[in-house]
């Protein structure tokens, strides 16, 4: 009798708070994605001789959204680590800084056009929330790497059949200061900024606007952000930042064109970087883009592109792993000299039936610019990885990349690998757990 009437109430419940609200809906849902991992030499090449390291990181979150009449609301709070680094007793040994339970969305959306208005809406998002447009390439939401990308912004959305217009603002403060606007750009813990553990940027503006075409879209980016200005001193012989105030400002803009014409579908993308960056040194820099895939069949695309950024080019807030490689050499946490980058490369895709899905990658990697007595070539990545569909729940993937690196990776003006080995091997298995339930 008991479990009868908790199992009535609890249906009952939601219904009553949904019903004050008129129409509503309420979702909830929840991922546990596994991911284990044997690298040897990902992110950049080991020394000869070197062990690889083999672990699993897990990433756990719970979802809730609500809609209602002109609102939205959505909640997302993750944990990631690494399986062990808290001991199986009830005495803890991870430090603060690692860890990784915290609040990845939190953001209300409110419309500010009426309901009877349609066909087109004006709103307003606040809160932290994921910036995704176009491809990823420059804003996105990185969701390879297990915490993700977010930001505390505010963004004035219009949005029709034809038009999608965005404009996006952003200011990082450490806390509730008493006076001043001081920020640490420094992101705690072992989460390096350009993977967004932290924010490294003090301020950032954005202004996005595309434009539908009869089978593709056009559309145009202006994004500035603003960096803290310090000082190095010294602490106990040990560099240190030291925080002042007044920003180095850089600039980002340019324009993502896709079309598909027939059973090709083609790409391309141009950016333009200029100002200063957060180390305060004047940038000019570019991005060019061009790629197509090409529909075989329904089951089998393929396809090839080419990437150039030349030196100084930073891709923001973006995906890396999406575009330069599996094995994560460029733009992510290991750096490589300031050089640029050109990436051509092959992509397949192949369907098997509902369940499986295949892919296989080539990249060729070279310097953007010239390197005193070597030659341009990084070196040669391929990467393979199978995806199979259990239920519409629970999904499994698994990855191998290999990659052939030349003397020029490992040079003290690019990755500055002493002794590197020329061969490095990466491969993964990931179990991705996503119930979804939805209330009205």
């Amino acid at each position: 009798m008991k479990k009868w009437f908790s199992r009535r109430v609890s249906m009952i419940l939601p219904g009553l708070l949904l019903s004050q609200y008129g129409y509503a809906q309420l979702s909830l849902g929840a991922q546990l994605r596994t991911r284990t991992e044997l690298r040897d030499g990902q992110a950049a090449p080991q020394v000869q001789g070197a062990a690889p390291a083999f672990f699993t990181s897990q990433r756990t979150r719970l979802i809730a959204g609500f809609n209602a009449y002109r609102i939205k609301l959505g909640l997302t709070v993750q944990d990631v680590r690494v399986w062990g680094q808290d001991v199986s007793t009830i005495n803890r040994t991870t430090t603060p800084d690692n860890n990784g339970f915290m609040l990845h969305e939190a953001w209300a959306e409110i419309l500010l056009t009426d309901t009877i208005v349609k066909n087109k809406a004006l709103s307003l998002k606040i809160g932290r929330q994921e910036l995704v447009y176009d491809d990823s390439r420059l804003l996105g939401n990185l969701d390879w790497l297990q915490q993700g990308r977010r930001h505390d912004a505010a963004v004035l959305k219009y949005e029709s059949n034809s038009w999608v217009m965005h404009a996006g603002a952003a200011f990082n403060q450490n806390k509730e200061n008493a006076s001043g606007t001081l920020y640490n750009a420094t992101p705690p813990g072992n989460y390096t900024a350009n993977t967004n553990g932290g924010n490294a940027y003090k301020s950032m503006e954005f202004l996005y606007v595309s434009r539908k075409l009869h089978a593709g879209t056009l559309s145009f980016l202006f994004l500035a952000d603003q960096f803290s200005k310090y000082h190095t001193d010294s602490v106990e012989h040990v560099a240190v930042k030291v925080w002042e105030q007044g920003t180095h400002q850089r600039m980002t803009t340019g324009l993502f064109y896709t079309q598909q014409f027939n059973r090709i579908a083609f790409t391309a993308a141009a950016y333009q970087q200029f100002g200063t960056n957060a180390n305060g040194q004047t940038i000019d820099a570019r991005l060019l883009s061009a790629s197509f895939l090409y529909s075989v069949s329904p089951a089998f695309t393929a396809g090839a592109g080419v990437d150039y950024t030349n030196p100084d080019f930073d891709p923001l807030y973006g995906t890396p792993h999406k575009f330069w490689g599996n094995m994560d050499y460029f733009y992510v946490a290991s750096g490589f000299g300031n050089k640029g980058l050109q990436d051509y490369y092959i992509k397949t895709r192949l369907k098997s039936g509902k369940r499986w899905a295949f892919t296989g990658d080539v990249h060729e990697f070279y310097s953007a610019a010239a390197i005193a007595g070597m030659s341009k070539q990084f070196g040669t990545e391929a990467d393979v990885t199978a995806n199979y569909t259990l239920t519409k729940m629970v999904g499994l993937e698994a990855g191998y990349s290999h990659f052939w690196n030349t003397s020029t990776l490992t040079s003290p003006a690019v990755k500055n690998i002493r002794n590197a080995a020329s061969n490095s091997n990466w491969a993964y298995l990931s179990v991705n757990i996503w119930p979804e339930w939805l209330i009205k």
